[in-house]
């Protein structure tokens, strides 16, 4: 007879000043944990790193913009990298960690403790914030550094930069969280989460221009929040010349703010539903 474990501990009052310490230090916990997985750290952290020098490499003699304004390939790549770096830190990141803890039975002997879902939660959405940013900081100083990749000088693009980089990297963490539920195994996560993240990538912008895609695949792109934060990271590193190339000729910033918030709205109520310590059928 399988008995069903009450589908979060959050349900149980705790002060909240407790709660907070212990989500502080699980971020501290989950950060050096990451650090430690060699597999992890390239496949989500190092990962667009590689990729941007691939792509500055391979097509270095080629530029891209407008007559007048043209980009070299790094400089154009960059933020379509940083943009990816948020999925995979998050959504591709936590989906297949939290699928594998789920797996091996951490999540069930972490049921077993006083801590609550709201502090584990804090500490992978903590993880992914500081990684995250020094995924990005990595991306754009070897951009600038090693590519000569001129940055944005005025207050606005660095702005646009901050809420669009917030507000994805806090979507993706909580898609990530939700999507942990949909491998029925740990072995199984890879198989079933890359292959999302990775063709997510393709339709949105970040290896192919996404002006150059059907526009039947635009539409289904359009529905995901990678490619908003990518159009996002663009208006925020490339030249205002370049939103002209958007569809619709516009960054469509307001859009991309919307849909990211309802991913994130239903990646919460997504979480709320299915998140268990142990899964339900276990």
């Amino acid at each position: 007879m399988t008995v069903e474990t009450p589908p979060l501990a959050w349900v149980t009052p705790l002060p909240t000043g407790r709660t907070l310490r212990l989500g502080l230090e699980r971020v501290r916990y989950e950060v050096v944990g990451y650090f430690r997985q060699t597999d992890t750290v390239f496949f989500t952290f190092l990962f667009p790193v590689l990729m941007l020098t691939i792509f500055s490499t391979a097509f270095s003699s080629q530029t891209f913009g407008p007559p007048g304004e043209e980009l070299t390939a790094a400089a154009y790549y960059l933020p379509a990298m940083v943009a990816a770096g948020i999925l995979l830190s998050g959504l591709q990141n936590l989906g297949v960690d939290i699928a594998m803890e789920r797996s091996d039975g951490t999540l069930k002997r972490l049921g077993g403790t006083p801590l609550p879902v709201v502090s584990y939660f804090i500490g992978k959405l903590g993880q992914v914030f500081v990684t995250a940013t020094l995924q990005a900081a990595l991306i754009i100083a070897i951009s600038a550094l090693v590519f000569q990749v001129p940055l944005p000088t005025d207050g606005e693009s660095w702005l646009t930069f901050g809420w669009v980089f917030v507000l994805g990297v806090t979507t993706s963490a909580v898609l990530g969280i939700a999507i942990s539920a949909l491998p029925r195994s740990g072995r199984s996560a890879t198989a079933v989460i890359i292959p999302i993240a990775l063709v997510l990538q393709f339709i949105s912008g970040v290896y192919l221009a996404f002006s150059i895609l059907p526009s039947w695949l635009q539409s289904v792109a359009n529905v995901f929040p990678l490619r908003w934060m990518a159009s996002g990271m663009r208006a925020a590193f490339l030249p205002a010349s370049f939103e002209s190339g958007e569809p619709g000729g516009t960054w469509a910033l307001m859009t991309g703010a919307l849909v990211m918030i309802a991913w994130l709205v239903l990646g919460l109520i997504v979480c709320r539903l299915t998140f268990r310590w142990i899964r339900k059928d276990g």
